[in-house]
């Protein structure tokens, strides 16, 4: 990861002067190749940020963790457990929506850390399901 600090008038239009700092993160991933049996290295391009203010390399490096994190936490379950992107529902998808996050965080309020898991278990027996406790009395 590299930093590099913005000059004020840097830029080309007048809200370019926001920005603080440019940020470069380099990551190293690896995919799996069937016909290696083996996960081998995967070239990519920088990443670019924008910050606005500035900071260090190492606080940088955690609000990009930190946004990702979002991602993998609640938008990954949603999508897998949750199977919200097959969803064809197409009047009011918002009320499904929300009932699907209401789900979601009464299962991790009540300390469940494997969202499939739990909605297999809830499915099968609904006493599971009502004895959940309230997020408000916690």
């Amino acid at each position: 990861m590299r930093v590099w600090p913005l000059a004020a008038g840097s830029g080309l239009e007048p809200w370019h002067d926001h920005f603080q700092c440019l940020i470069e993160v380099t990551r190293t991933t690896e995919i799996f190749d069937p016909a290696r049996k083996t996960f081998v290295p995967r070239a990519e391009q920088p990443a670019l940020y924008l910050c606005t203010r500035q900071a260090s390399a190492e606080e940088l490096a955690q609000a990009i963790r930190g946004h990702w994190a979002i991602e993998n936490q609640l938008h990954h379950v949603l999508d897998t457990a949750l199977a919200e992107d097959a969803c064809r529902i197409r009047r009011n998808p918002g009320v499904f929506a929300g009932l699907r996050h209401l789900a979601l965080n009464l299962l991790r309020a009540n300390g469940q850390t494997n969202i499939s898991q739990a909605l297999y278990r809830n499915a099968l027996c609904l006493d599971l399901v009502l004895n959940y406790a309230d997020v408000r009395e916690q």
